[in-house]
């Protein structure tokens, strides 16, 4: 068995603070007991977070920066050779004095009908740029267009609660990335004084007023066998940054998944953070292992995530 833990570290001063709180008596003992076996050093700028590269790695793909086609693996092979699909997620963009900031999906409380309503203003749109748009879920539509199959997009957990800037498509000058930037700013025109947001306003909610692209890139084979076993729990509370939400959940996950990991023999555990990836595996303990502490301190482990 592999477990595999996005977002094990927080990325703020503030979830630093909440990482001195964290008491994991399962963990601490496995990771005493566990070599390191891998490690996937990076920094907080890559388009692709430490957990999407472990994962890609776990199905052999090639670690292509922004191009992890997780859209394409959920559609499946196309039937032409060319093209690629991504991840269409209506977003809001809160404009500040300096900076655009994406705010997470949840925040916006959208709904199916919310989402449908949006998805068909949006429609004739996409359309009309040859773009095949699939409507998956209340915060997730599927788009398909040859300039997706090559067009590297960071992902919405790299962007969110940040300035988007760092994150468009570097490629800003050239036709794939300028066609999907037209498309967010013609969607935030189109939708400005829609009835949709005018009624959503009404009610307190934050306006759809523009959309991210995301998991973009052409289909590829994948060895779905050797897939990990994906604990998203941290996720949702970390980019939310409800730091005491992702200390119960990381509790929840020491008690739980950490635990019955510990039991078995041959088993892999990798914690990923904002930058780094780590792989821990089972092995025969060493003389100085079995000398060392019961348990290891977990901070100084994760701060370097």
């Amino acid at each position: 068995m592999h477990l595999l833990i996005p977002h094990a570290a927080p990325g703020s001063d503030a979830g630093r603070h909440a990482l001195s709180q964290l008491q994991l008596p399962h963990l601490e003992t496995l990771l005493a007991r566990w070599a390191e076996t891998d490690r996937d050093s990076g920094d907080e700028t890559t388009l692709s977070p430490p957990h999407e590269r472990a994962l890609a790695r776990a199905l052999g793909w090639p670690a292509v920066d922004g191009l992890l086609p997780w859209a394409a693996r959920e559609m499946g092979k196309p039937p032409e050779a060319a093209g690629g699909w991504g991840w269409i997620t209506p977003a809001h963009w809160a404009v500040g004095s300096d900076s655009v900031t994406l705010l997470p999906p949840a925040a916006m409380q959208l709904d199916e009908a919310g989402s449908r309503a949006a998805f068909d203003a949006m429609l004739p749109l996409f359309e009309s740029e040859g773009v095949q748009l699939v409507w998956q879920g209340a915060d997730r539509w599927a788009a398909r267009h040859d300039s997706l199959a090559a067009l590297p997009t960071a992902s919405l957990d790299r962007v969110t609660h940040r300035g988007i800037d760092l994150w468009l498509p570097r490629a800003a000058g050239q036709g794939p990335a300028r066609l999907w930037r037209r498309l967010q700013n013609e969607m935030q025109m189109l939708l400005h004084h829609h009835p949709l947001n005018e009624a959503r306003e009404a009610q307190g909610l934050l306006p759809v007023n523009s959309f991210w692209l995301s998991a973009t890139g052409a289909w590829q084979a994948a060895d779905e066998a050797a897939a990990p076993q994906l604990d998203q729990r941290l996720t949702a509370p970390a980019l939310a940054e409800d730091w005491g939400a992702w200390l119960q959940a990381w509790q929840a996950l020491d008690a739980g998944p950490i635990a019955a990991l510990a039991a078995q023999p041959g088993a892999r555990l990798t914690l990923c953070g904002e930058a780094s990836a780590v792989t821990y595996t089972y092995a025969k303990p060493t003389l100085w292992q079995r000398l060392r502490p019961a348990r290891r301190a977990l901070a100084p482990l994760l701060e370097n995530l």
